[in-house]
């Protein structure tokens, strides 16, 4: 038969997760730290894992440490629901998975990516914007389940990192009605009228400017931008013409308000969902990558 789970072992790992440390978890618990770090080690013996590593003064949670305090945090909320529900206001259990975005990336796609867990009341979504480094230091401390990206991360040997295609999208050049002139010609018609782009750090940048090159256009640059969402409004405001997926500008081609010239056939952005290897996977995001 197998052993049970000590419950009061799990209570003190879980006060030293949320407090940060042994000290603050011991001051809380009304208890020495060798008496707290004791009941630490039990736990770990008991399910076989490193909960924690140390890393200078700070206590960080493994891998195996975050999936125990997601499950402590279900545990321990289950109590307080008994005790809601025996007063008569029941609490909805609820998954939580938490999502990083690279901070230029659509909108409107990462609306697409977490569509299946939208409005589903078993749910919780936590989405956190910030750069590329960022974003992997976070998945790195597990305290993000997925970074969402348009380009893979770095990997080697010895990194844990798992990079997943989930959508390749097309890019247009688009821009306000243009009423009865002539149809756009591309090249040509980009040596002669203001541009708005993304940004040189963005791949679709860089296969664009490319395409320019072979051809010898010098383009009229009007405004770089990195934020897919700045580059929309822009594109809203100014008589100019936007290299940008029609994804990103999804609601404005369908009302009208700025139509496609052209598609560049040899230009695409690619996104990605990024993740660690993990020996336990987390079950919300396995299915959102089925779906992709």
């Amino acid at each position: 038969m197998a052993a049970k789970l000590n419950l009061s072992h799990l209570r003190y790992f879980w006060a030293v997760a949320h407090a940060g440390g042994l000290t603050r978890a011991a001051e809380q618990l009304n208890l020495s730290q060798s008496a707290v770090s004791v009941q630490l080690q039990k736990l770990e013996h008991q399910v076989g894992h490193r909960l924690f590593e140390r890393v200078g003064k700070k206590l960080l949670l493994t891998e195996a440490g975050k999936i125990a305090l997601d499950y402590a945090d279900s545990i321990f909320r289950a109590g307080d629901e008994l005790l809601s529900t025996l007063k008569g206001q029941p609490i909805e259990s609820r998954q939580v998975l938490r999502v990083g975005a690279l901070t230029t990336l659509s909108r409107n796609f990462q609306l697409e990516f977490l569509r299946p867990l939208i409005g589903r009341s078993d749910v919780e979504l936590v989405v956190r914007s910030g750069t590329m480094r960022d974003l992997l230091a976070q998945l790195e401390a597990h305290t993000i389940d997925v970074v969402l990206a348009t380009s893979a991360a770095p990997r080697d040997a010895r990194t844990p990192l798992r990079n997943y295609l989930i959508a390749q999208q097309p890019v247009s050049l688009v821009g306000r009605p243009r009423g009865r002139r002539k149809r756009f010609r591309f090249p040509a018609d980009v040596a002669t009228m203001p541009l708005l782009l993304p940004s040189l750090d963005s791949e679709i940048r860089t296969a664009f400017d490319r395409l320019l090159e072979i051809a010898g256009i010098r383009p009229n640059i009007l405004a770089e931008v990195d934020d897919m969402a700045m580059l929309r409004l822009l594109a809203r405001e100014r008589d100019a013409v936007t290299l940008v997926p029609p994804i990103v500008v999804r609601d404005e081609l369908a009302s009208g308000v700025l139509v496609e010239y052209c598609r560049i056939k040899d230009v695409q952005e690619t996104f990605y969902a990024i993740v660690q290897r993990r020996r336990f996977p987390s079950r919300l995001l396995t299915e959102l990558l089925k779906n992709a």
